[in-house]
């Protein structure tokens, strides 16, 4: 595969949304129909390099995007900047800057969750959904009631604390970003050491890592305000009904997401379809390129644009 980064058919756009300037990459005809790609933590568009060719080719306007706070994305200084519905309003925003209509919008990690709610607050602009191992919120937040996934997921604990998971990220060179791509995929070689190296380097941009780390951050404190009863201002996920059609892609490897999670999620998502992919890491588009290609196209070709 030809170096994304040196792809002449793919162009480097901004553009100001919900007042912040978005960077990302598009690629397939203008007239397309728009398909926005959201990366997850601690990625930007570059972790949908290899969705990008065969989405564009199948002649879908591609478009994937840094969110807000990530590589050359603006960065909002803040905590509340993160709030979940100011990121919903981003890809909102985006979409209706791309379309008259609505568009397909596909979310890996924080991504996915980011797709999610995108598609409870702002129905009108997503016509169908894929997500990649990120769960909904509502068999979310049933299920870290269990003890199981609660420690999957201890991690989002730490992020809370201020200044101390930067200066671990940062140490030895992003050593920890590295473990997370070179150890983490099932298959051999799902990351190359380019790479990780342009991970590293996104992330190293001023104010990118805080930035990310920011995503939890305002979630936790929103989750915190909700549970002592005050006003979470927009910070907490929705457990709204999404009734768009749905494609939920699952690595069964993903050592942070238990499988118990798209337990009952028709409950919240009556048009889901669900592929649970065998041998897969959480970097299910990375680990599994080829079955994810596949189930994204055949989705999208069976959906009407209204």
């Amino acid at each position: 595969m030809s170096d994304a980064l040196a792809r002449t058919d793919w162009t480097h756009e901004h553009v100001t949304v919900n007042g912040v300037r978005l960077h990302y990459v598009a690629a397939g005809p203008r007239d397309g129909t728009p398909v926005v790609l959201l990366h997850g933590f601690p990625e930007f568009w570059y972790s949908w390099r290899r969705q990008i060719p065969a989405l564009a080719d199948a002649g879908y306007r591609v478009v994937a995007v840094d969110l807000r706070g990530y590589n050359v994305s603006e960065k909002p200084r803040g905590v509340a900047a993160y709030r979940v519905a100011e990121l919903a309003a981003d890809v909102a925003g985006l979409i209706d800057a791309l379309a008259d209509g609505a568009g397909h919008v596909i979310g890996h990690d924080w991504g996915g969750n980011v797709a999610w709610e995108t598609a409870a607050r702002h129905p009108e602009t997503v016509e169908s959904l894929v997500v990649m191992n990120a769960p909904h919120p509502g068999p979310l937040l049933r299920e870290l009631k269990r003890p199981e996934q609660a420690r999957r997921m201890w991690y989002t604990l730490l992020f809370q604390l201020p200044w101390l998971p930067e200066r671990l990220f940062r140490a030895d060179d992003f050593a920890l970003v590295g473990r997370m791509f070179r150890e983490a995929p099932v298959r051999p070689n799902a990351f190359t050491e380019t790479d990780v190296r342009r991970y590293k380097q996104a992330l190293a941009r001023t104010g990118a890592l805080t930035s990310a780390l920011n995503y939890y951050r305002a979630l936790g404190r929103g989750m915190v305000k909700q549970t002592v009863g005050e006003s979470a201002g927009g910070a907490t996920l929705s457990r709204t009904r999404i009734d768009q059609d749905t494609l939920v892609l699952w690595g069964l490897e993903d050592a942070a997401l238990s499988p118990r999670l798209l337990d009952g999620i028709e409950q919240w998502v009556p048009n889901v379809r669900i592929q649970r992919l065998v041998d897969t890491s959480h970097w299910v588009q990375a680990d599994a390129p080829g079955e994810v290609n596949a189930h994204c196209l055949e989705f999208l070709d069976g959906v009407t644009v209204a």
